[in-house]
């Protein structure tokens, strides 16, 4: 199977999402393939993501038969998520809010990466640091105060929305449970609350979650995030732009415990570029490679020619887009 198929959508919603898939395309946004409008039939026809929603594994993974989700792949989504929403915001060619961001509109894939979906409440953004007014729509837990009580939404609005997903991944609670005493019921007010000192806030992280120093203080680092993401007035949470930075420095202090099964080459993270080039030499068994094969792997002694132009499997060019 290759693709997922989504149906039930009012007809608003379904034009909202065609209007808005049609001229966004993002690795973390989940792809339209298709669709259909016949009658009172409408189709949407998405990428096909196998791992489903990121609800099912951090909420109900037990009775899904699933393993909870390691720190170090929340983060990752973490990362995915803020990426997608980053370039719906600002990186497109028009700004775009989102409006009903959760975890049940993130899809894993395979490799467990996230994509973002289900587009029918977006609205464009509007231009400066105005706000739009709309009729209220999303989800009661993501909604941010001000949306909920005016109906007028910003950029912020969706800032606020990841700060609940990021403190679920903390937690593995969800941002409105109504099993829980009512008040520990809204996720925010208890992480707040919970986030006071460090005794409490230990307690509050999902149980499953293996701790030891150094998760802990990547996971107290993704709290502030939250935290501010999910300040009551939108003017005091950052921008989409910095909840990359702040968790992709995060992932890039990450790194293999053991060394790749598929490294064929042997090499270590640690070697210099020379190393590194001998290494794959003596892979190839070229270490005495004639001068007709140097173009690929240049002699060593030049240092002014000891990198190819263009090594085996990069692009002829990137943007600086592709580094999101």
């Amino acid at each position: 199977m290759e693709s997922g198929v989504i149906t039930g959508k009012g007809l608003a919603e379904f034009k909202s999402e065609i209007a808005v898939l049609t001229k966004v395309r993002h690795r973390h946004l989940v792809a339209l393939l298709g669709y259909c409008l016949d009658g009172n039939e409408k189709l949407l026809v998405y990428e096909y993501m196998p791992q489903g929603t990121l609800s099912r594994h951090i909420f109900n993974w037990p009775e899904e038969g699933l393993k909870p989700l390691e720190w170090m792949k929340r983060l990752t989504i973490a990362l995915d998520v803020a990426r997608g929403v980053e370039y719906l915001h600002g990186l497109a060619h028009q700004s775009f809010i989102h409006r009903d961001l959760k975890p049940s509109n993130i899809l894993l894939g395979d490799d467990m990466r996230a994509k973002v979906s289900d587009f029918g409440l977006v609205r464009l953004a509007p231009e400066g640091k105005g706000s739009i007014e709309t009729r209220i729509a999303g989800t009661f837990g993501y909604l941010a105060p001000e949306y909920a009580v005016t109906g007028r939404v910003t950029t912020k609005v969706d800032v606020f929305s990841f700060g609940v997903i990021l403190m679920e991944l903390i937690t593995g609670r969800k941002a409105l449970d109504e099993s829980q005493p009512e008040e520990s019921m809204h996720l925010v007010t208890w992480f707040r609350r919970m986030h006071i000192n460090k005794d409490t806030f230990r307690k509050a992280v999902d149980p499953t979650i293996d701790l030891n120093g150094e998760t802990l203080a990547s996971i107290s680092t993704v709290a502030e995030l939250a935290g501010h993401c999910c300040a009551r007035e939108p003017y005091q949470r950052p921008d989409m732009g910095h909840a990359v930075n702040v968790l992709s420095s995060l992932v890039e202090l990450w790194k293999p415990s053991v060394q790749n099964s598929e490294d064929i080459y042997g090499i270590d993270l640690e070697m210099s570029l020379p190393q590194v080039l001998k290494k794959w030499q003596d892979f190839e068994g070229r270490s005495h490679m004639d001068s007709s094969s140097s173009s690929f792997l240049p002699s060593l002694d030049n240092t002014q020619t000891s990198i190819p132009t263009r090594p085996y499997g990069f692009a002829e060019s990137f943007a600086s887009a592709d580094g999101r």
